[in-house]
């Protein structure tokens, strides 16, 4: 558990701060004596000299910024009051190490002080939860956690392997077990020794090989392909899926037995929709993720935080990384705006909200599809204007037929753009002007 020593003046300040980072999972230091636990980060108010300068962060009271270290010196975050849901996402971000969950929301933070009291016992553990809702983020949380910290963790994923393969991949096999194997191999069972193995998408395992599994959590052995004796294992096995395994037994697709043999200790992802608190702390950690070398990382401002709480996120956190990914991209200064949110499409609880409420003053969300169309519209404006109204030389120059460059000035229209109205004002505007 990283350890936090904030000054005095941030405890008198910034009391609710340090209590927010403490419910994350940090533990909160003090000088004694007047040294700081060894290797601890600080967390210090603007004026104040910094301990150790490369593991320290600055915070401001004025303004609205967030500057990684760069050359050993302190990273620095100012926010104010309406701010403070995505500045301490930022400040969270800077003191965590790359492996620590992000979590703001109460059932994030519940579910993960569960899952440290789970790292604490060298039992089995079976996640749950939609894709993208960062089940392996949890389940490397708990090794990292657990007396196994010091052991590998090896994650694969089930679905992944190829099936003829899938057995000798796990349990190992000895050479010459099966035509093409030249040498033995020690699979991923063996390659986990003394530490954890993260079965993904374990409902995919075929029934056949359901069994072997079995006999390995119950005996704590296997048998590699070809060998006839029984190698003992020191492996904590955590289990994910992404579909219902209590149906799938149900269904006949997975042995109940194996079933409540994983299922020692069941946790449960929820959507990120479920869980509003955590976007703002995940896109300011994603923020900083993807900022790359950015001497001042923009910041999400109210519009773009409000868009991002209204959409339903399918993807889940993989969808909210691909959108701050482009919006990065969109932006050029040091404000992230509703404008650069760009989503796949349309979020469906708002057009149900819509449907249902009188009509909000709001910034429409923006999707792949139509920001393509916008620019494509743009540019047979301009191209149209320049070549004084005249479709054929247009078309031509954009490269496209006559044909398609009417099917899009109609789709324009459709959509109240009217450029060649629009064009012919402007060129007699200007014939006027002249």
């Amino acid at each position: 558990m990283r350890s936090i020593v904030p000054s005095a003046a941030i405890l008198r300040q910034h009391y609710a701060l340090v209590s927010a980072l403490r419910a994350q999972g940090f533990a909160i230091g003090a000088f004694e004596d007047g040294k700081a636990p060894r290797d601890a980060l600080f967390l210090i108010a603007e004026g104040e000299t910094p301990p150790a300068a490369a593991r320290t962060v600055v915070l401001a009271s004025e303004g609205r910024y967030v500057i990684p270290s760069h050359d050993g010196g302190p990273a620095r975050v100012a926010f104010e009051s309406a701010d403070a849901a995505v500045g301490v996402g930022f400040v969270r971000a800077l003191l965590a190490e790359p492996e620590m969950p992000t979590a703001a929301d109460p059932e994030s933070l519940a579910l993960h002080a569960l899952a440290d009291r789970v790292a604490a016992a060298d039992i089995t553990v079976l996640i749950n939860g939609p894709t993208g809702t960062g089940k392996e983020v949890l389940a490397r949380s708990i090794h990292l956690k657990s007396a196994r910290a010091a052991g590998p963790f090896i994650a694969i994923n089930c679905a992944a392997l190829p099936e003829t393969m899938l057995e000798a991949l796990l349990f190992g096999h000895q050479k010459g077990a099966f035509t093409g194997a030249s040498s033995g191999g020690e699979g991923f069972f063996r390659a986990a020794h003394g530490g954890t193995l993260l079965l993904d998408e374990v409902a995919e395992l075929p029934l056949q090989l359901q069994a072997k599994l079995l006999r390995a959590l119950q005996e704590r052995e296997i048998v590699p392909i070809g060998a006839t004796t029984p190698q003992s294992i020191d492996v904590r096995v955590i289990a994910c899926a992404n579909r219902d395994l209590q149906d799938e037994v149900a269904a006949g697709r997975f042995r109940a037995d194996l079933y409540y043999r994983l299922s020692v200790f069941p946790l449960t992802t929820k959507l990120l929709a479920e869980r509003p608190q955590d976007i703002p702390a995940l896109a300011a950690t994603l923020i900083l993720r993807h900022a790359g070398n950015r001497q001042t990382v923009p910041w999400p401002d109210m519009s773009a935080i409000d868009l991002l709480l209204r959409h339903d996120w399918p993807g889940n956190v993989r969808e909210l990384e691909n959108v701050v990914q482009r919006a990065l991209l969109f932006a050029g200064g040091d404000t992230i705006s509703a404008e650069h949110i760009v989503f796949d499409r349309p979020s469906a609880r708002a057009a149900g909200a819509a449907n249902d409420e009188p009509a909000q003053p709001a910034t429409p969300p923006v999707t792949l599809g139509n920001i393509v169309q916008m620019h494509e519209f743009q540019a047979i404006r301009e191209t149209l204007a320049a070549c004084n109204g005249s479709r054929i030389e247009t078309a031509r120059r954009l490269g496209i037929s006559e044909r398609t460059l009417r099917y899009r000035l109609a789709k324009a229209r459709e959509q109240g753009d009217d450029i060649v109205s629009a064009v012919g004002r402007v060129a007699q505007y200007a014939m006027g002007v002249a």
